[in-house]
Order: structure tokens, then sequence, then C-alpha cells
């Protein structure tokens, strides 16, 4: 079944206080280690309150988890789980025409201005513009920029207003209006001066969703194709600060539970060939994911390629001896000992419900 949210499933109303913020941290993408810390208890009872999350919603796997969490409006762009508050104002995007300015975010981060690409200065200075472009039209003040930028280590100086003063000439490039400006409750994009890549992702996501309920696969399969490529590669790559690195591992998480659900359509029209394609460029992408490992290999051996989805385990439980010191999970082992058992993959080629209770 896909993964996403439908309208016969219980919404996040039907959990508890505990289970929401797992929920929610979950779609923010961090792991059970990292939700065990934010909510101090052992890791062993965020993945049972995973496991019964799983069981209340409906759900197969924690990409669904992640899907629903978007879905249902626990997590939003840039938000990360700080549970920042939504804002009023509508995700940068123009009223009447299309903007100028585009700021890609899903990948290294560029900025182009009628086409034409803009310098941004160094690395810190481009952590700050993609943070307020993150925010979604919401103002950011100083201190909040410090944290989301520096974390822990803030710079000596009162160098906020000093990029922001950069970025704004970086951004006008000697004509029409600045793009960034500053009201009293902090900067912010101008609203509707700028198209944010990440903001017409979660667009795209929002109409997968509706195709996906309504039974259109054919059109779930072209807007999940539309979203995913609006990805060029990692996202936010080479940025520093606490929020980029979130965002990089929620965004990563999106992608992945996008692929899925897109792969799950492919199989069910007969596009074996094209989903495979997609899975192994993302495999090797993120090759120390055991989850996308596993769907390789169960798709592989759905199409009677026992052979190289046995090849793939043999590759990751490498990759993870090598770079990791590690074994292969028990979502890995799972998927391996059904190979060896020659067992029928099913429709469902993600991670099982166990999945995120562990081995």
């Amino acid at each position: 079944m896909p993964t996403t949210a439908t309208t016969d499933r219980p919404d996040a109303t039907a959990l508890g206080r505990q289970e929401r913020q797992v929920l929610s941290a979950v779609g923010c993408g961090l792991g059970d280690d990292e939700i065990a810390d934010a909510l101090a208890v052992p890791e062993d009872t965020v993945a049972e309150l995973l496991a019964r999350i799983l069981v209340k919603l409906g759900l197969r796997d924690r990409a669904a988890a992640i899907v629903h969490a978007f879905d249902c409006g626990l997590v939003a762009p840039g938000r990360g789980p700080r549970a920042r508050p939504a804002s009023r104002t509508v995700a940068v995007r123009a009223a009447e025409s299309a903007p100028r300015m585009g700021i890609s975010l899903l990948g290294p981060l560029q900025v182009r201005r009628d086409g034409r690409l803009l310098r941004l200065g160094h690395l810190r200075q481009q952590a700050v513009l993609a943070v307020l472009a993150l925010g979604a039209g919401r103002p950011l003040g100083q201190q909040e920029l410090l944290d989301d930028v520096w974390g822990v280590e803030p710079p000596v100086a009162n160098v906020v207003p000093v990029y922001i003063y950069r970025l704004r000439k970086a951004l006008c490039d000697g004509a029409g209006p600045a793009v960034i400006e500053r009201g009293p409750r902090g900067y912010q994009l101008v609203p509707g001066a700028v198209d944010v890549d990440v903001a017409r992702l979660e667009e795209l996501v929002t109409g997968i969703g509706k195709a996906d309920r309504a039974g259109e696969p054919l059109e779930t399969v072209r807007l999940c194709t539309r979203a995913l490529d609006l990805f060029r590669g990692e996202p936010l790559a080479g940025l520093p600060g606490p929020l980029a690195e979130l965002e990089r591992l929620r965004l990563v998480e999106r992608r992945i539970a996008l692929v899925q659900r897109k792969l799950e359509w492919q199989l069910r029209l007969g596009q074996e060939a094209e989903a495979i394609a997609e899975l192994f460029a993302l495999s090797a992408a993120h090759p120390l994911n055991e989850p996308l490992a596993a769907m390789l290999m169960r798709t592989l051996h759905r199409g009677g390629r026992q052979a190289d989805a046995l090849l793939v385990f043999e590759r990751a439980r490498r990759r993870l001896a090598d770079d990791l010191g590690v074994p292969p999970s028990g979502v890995l082992r799972r998927a391996h000992r059904m190979i060896l058992r020659g067992d029928e993959a099913g429709p469902g080629l993600g991670p099982s419900a166990g999945t995120a209770a562990g081995p």
C-alpha cells in the first residue's frame, strides 16, 4: 500500500502527547537515539512508542510515518525539532507572477536572478540565507539566526547584521528592490519575491497525497518524478550549522520516502525497470542506508533477480563493516533471509513495522 496517510486512517489526534512528540521527531528526520535524548527516555522506549504509532495509524514503516507527519501538519519545512510556531505567511511564492529569483536548497545552495547564478560569499554567510529561506517567510530574530547557524559556539563579533547587509547587496546584484527585509520581529525574505525549491517540494507532496488518495497512479508517479527532479544532490551540501544539519537529515528521508512511494506505484503499473534503476542510483548515493538497501533487495527479488539482490546485501555488509565496524541490522538480515528462503516479496517493499524496534 502507498505510504501516505489516507482518509480512512486515524489522524495524529489519535495519539498521546508523547506519541505525537515521537512522530514529529521522526518526521524531522531524527534517529531513535536523538529522539531518546530529546525526550529524556531510553532508546527502547522510543522504539516501542514508534511501533505503537505505526499500529494506531495503520502505517507500515518509518518512511510512512515521515510522510504522515507532514500530511497531518506535525512537521513543516524549516521547523526542525524545536517545534517552531507555524507561520501565517504563505510560503515564499509570488501572488500574481513567477518570482525573478529562485533559491535552491535541495543540493548545494544556489541562487539565480533572471537565470543568472549569483555569488553569495563564504559558507557561514550562505547558511544565514538558507535559514531565512527555510523560514518560509517567518521573521527570524538575531538570536534565532545565531542558534541556527552557529549553535553553541556563537561568533565573538556581532556579524549577523553584517552578513544580512552583504546578502542584500548580493541578491539585489545592483538592481531591483531588496529581497531581505527587517521588521519589528526580525529578518525575513520578502513574501512573493523568491521561489524556494523546498516550498515547491512540499506543494508537490500535497498534490501527491491527493492523487494517491484518489487512486490515480499515473498522476502520483508524475508528481513524484517532479518532486524528485528538484533534488540536485545532498540538500544544503556543505553548509554549516545545526539547522542545516537537521534539514539535511530530514530532506534526505523525505527524498527516500518519495522514492518508495513512486516505486510502489511503478511496480503496480509494471514499470519495474525504471523503479530498479532509480533505487540503484539512490542506494549508491546513500550506501549506509540499510532500509534503502533492503528495499532494493526486495525489489530485485520480486523481479526474479535473486543473485543481484544477494550481491546488494554483500556490498552493504562490507560497507557497514569497513566504514562503521558494525554488522547488518535486522532490516537487512530479514530481507536476506527472505531471499535465501525464496519467500514472496509481496507488494510492500519497505521495512516491516517491526523495524522501528530494531533486530
